[in-house]
């Protein structure tokens, strides 16, 4: 990576060492890809389409749901479709649709056929809780969707509404089955968030559901992020605690090597090469230090942090006349001035307002 002027580089050194948030720092580069002031590249613009979610996770929000953006408040498909250019055209590459759920918000495959013309890009995903799959996964594939990971807690029908407080689980199942049919989106990933006294009871059963079915199973660890404030630092089971039971089943994992450096998962497969299995530690092994991600939420504000405490309008500038050379300095700008790091155990930490489905994951 190329060190901007002015920046310090976070990806030689870890974040060990980098303890102080910038305090004066002055304005972004004009031109260039995009970076923030600590000389990380950022390539990762993660979209939510929608705050509403038809499940209610425990670890998200409350049963009764949240109150919804008003519908004039959420960015169409051509604002969306703007943004995306505009932070294309300065290094973005990856992209993924997230919400809420985004396939409750109609005609998505839409805007992912708008995306997916975006020169640039080398990936368009989507994040999902799956419950729509089965008759939206082939429209998303002829869109031009490439990756997707779909959020699944548990394989058992009561845990899974348990979680949930929806009894879906056997939906979210014919919609990976429609995946497994749509070739040109690949991997499959699936994702479980990581409970202490939950995950544990299934963590053998979703490694021999990896084998079986070549869907690749990442665990995540359980974030403060959840709308009735429940997180407790307890409750988190560690990647290393669930890597340590699926070895105790299968034996040593082996890592997977040469991906992207900035991926987010600890990648591994088992020792006769069948299935994979992977594991997200956000908080005992923080991954800032090589964090190329930002975020846009429904309504159009821009998080350079998952854990961000102040976000940037970019709905107003488009919907008041902006040029596209204001938008992108105004992302230029914003992404300057990215986070160090997001603090989660130390006494540091400030919880954000927004629940993940608030800010889109």
């Amino acid at each position: 990576m190329t060190d901007t002027d002015g920046a310090r580089s976070v990806t030689r050194k870890g974040l060990r060492d980098l303890t102080l948030e910038h305090t004066d720092l002055g304005p972004a580069p004009t031109d260039g890809p995009l970076v923030d002031s600590y000389g990380r590249r950022i390539r990762n613009l993660r979209v939510s389409v929608t705050d509403r979610c038809n499940f209610r996770c425990v670890y998200c929000m409350p049963a009764e749901g949240l109150p919804w953006l008003p519908r004039a408040d959420i960015l169409t498909y051509e604002e969306i479709a703007r943004l995306v250019r505009i932070a294309a055209s300065i290094g973005i590459e990856q992209v993924r649709l997230t919400g809420g759920e985004p396939l409750v918000r109609r005609d998505l495959p839409d805007l992912v056929a708008m995306i997916s013309k975006v020169p640039g890009l080398t990936s368009l995903s989507l994040t999902t809780n799956g419950f729509s799959l089965a008759r939206m996964a082939r429209p998303l594939a002829d869109a031009g969707l490439t990756r997707i990971n779909v959020s699944l807690d548990s394989l058992v029908r009561e845990r899974f509404a348990q979680l949930t407080r929806r009894d879906a689980l056997a939906q979210v199942l014919a919609g990976l089955d429609a995946l497994a049919g749509c070739p040109t989106i690949r991997p499959i990933k699936i994702n479980a968030v990581a409970m202490r006294g939950f995950t544990e009871e299934e963590v053998v059963d979703f490694a021999r559901f990896a084998r079986r079915t070549g869907f690749r199973v990442r665990w995540i660890e359980f974030m403060p992020l959840d709308a009735d404030q429940i997180w407790r630092k307890e409750d988190i089971l560690t990647g290393a605690e669930i890597k340590a039971l699926i070895e105790a089943e299968f034996g040593p994992l082996v890592p997977v090597t040469g991906g992207d450096p900035s991926e987010t998962a600890r990648r591994y497969t088992f020792s006769d090469g069948i299935g994979e299995v992977g594991f997200i530690n956000p908080v005992s092994e923080p991954f800032c230090a090589q964090c190329d991600r930002i975020r846009l939420t429904a309504e159009g504000q821009l998080r350079t942090c998952l854990f961000a405490l102040s976000e940037t309008d970019l709905r107003a500038p488009l919907r008041s006349g902006a040029s596209d050379a204001e938008i992108e300095q105004t992302l230029r700008q914003a992404v300057w001035g990215k986070e160090l790091k997001h603090y989660i155990g130390d006494k540091r930490f400030r919880r954000t307002a927004r629940s993940m489905s608030m800010i889109g994951g």
